[in-house]
């Protein structure tokens, strides 16, 4: 039987409130459910048959997908954000969406990146985007990329992002990038804030393999909002498709220019 996993912060009581009303109503129908905090230090034990709920908005979802991803698990995304261009259901609707989820196993497949960091063993994992960007305020970072084994551009900047296609609405959005269907199979490399460089961003298939290195003076590396680590002078990382794809159960097809309009509107109200 498939285990249920409402994930929040433990400041949003609204959402708390919600996890611990939908896991009475699932346990007493004979499912196993878990309530994690995902500002707790553990991890918690599930599996690939496992369904992570995300309660909250755009950033408690990126959370959870990190959870979900790591052991191959889908994530439904319930909308208790402002914005939400990540989430496709409603409070309102989330014990409907659930059984659902639990009768059909149709999920969308979505694109994420591993990311290999120069000296270290481990990866991390990012749904959004992984940034390169300057590590002291005020100055900017030189920045020279490879395309498999193809030398790319240099960029000076403030940073050099690389995109997936779900976080192309993201900062990729907020610094001129292009929006595109998160169904894609791509990348996009986008500069932030450039001086005299190429300030277009270059989008790619999905398959080929990104290195950035800090060419100049340190940098520091961020995979969708959090800081995971920094690069000296000469270090670099080497960016690409993740293996396992993160599995998004969906109420409906994504309707792009639907979810635009709904978050810019409400992203300026």
């Amino acid at each position: 039987m498939t285990q249920l996993l409402f994930a929040a912060f433990s400041n949003r009581p609204d959402a708390l409130a919600l996890a611990k009303e939908a896991s009475a109503v699932f346990e007493a129908e004979g499912h196993d459910t878990l309530v994690h905090l995902l500002d707790a230090e553990t991890e918690p034990q599930i599996g690939p048959d496992s369904l992570v709920i995300s309660l909250g908005g755009d950033g408690t979802f990126l959370k959870s997908s990190r959870i979900a991803h790591h052991v191959g698990a889908r994530i439904l995304g319930v909308n208790l954000g402002r914005v939400g261009f990540l989430l496709r259901v409603n409070p309102a609707d989330l014990i409907a969406e659930v059984r659902a989820a639990l009768s059909n196993e149709e999920c969308e497949h979505r694109l994420a990146l591993e990311v290999s960091i120069d000296g270290t063993q481990s990866t991390e994992f990012a749904l959004n985007e992984v940034v390169v960007e300057r590590d002291l305020p005020g100055h900017m970072v030189k920045v020279e990329t490879t395309v498999d084994t193809e030398q790319y551009l240099s960029y000076v900047a403030d940073g050099l992002m690389v995109s997936t296609p779900t976080g192309s609405t993201a900062y990729n959005f907020s610094v001129g990038g292009p929006v595109v269907d998160p169904n894609l199979d791509l990348m996009i490399l986008t500069p932030i804030a450039p001086h005299f460089t190429i300030s277009r961003s270059v989008v790619m298939p999905g398959h080929r393999v990104v290195r950035i290195v800090a060419v100049d003076r340190p940098a520091v590396i961020v995979t969708d909002g959090v800081l995971v680590g920094r690069l000296e002078k000469g270090q670099g990382i080497t960016v690409r498709r993740s293996p396992h794809p993160v599995r998004v159960v969906g109420n409906e097809p994504t309707d792009l220019a639907l979810r635009l309009r709904q978050g810019l509107r409400e992203g300026h109200a």
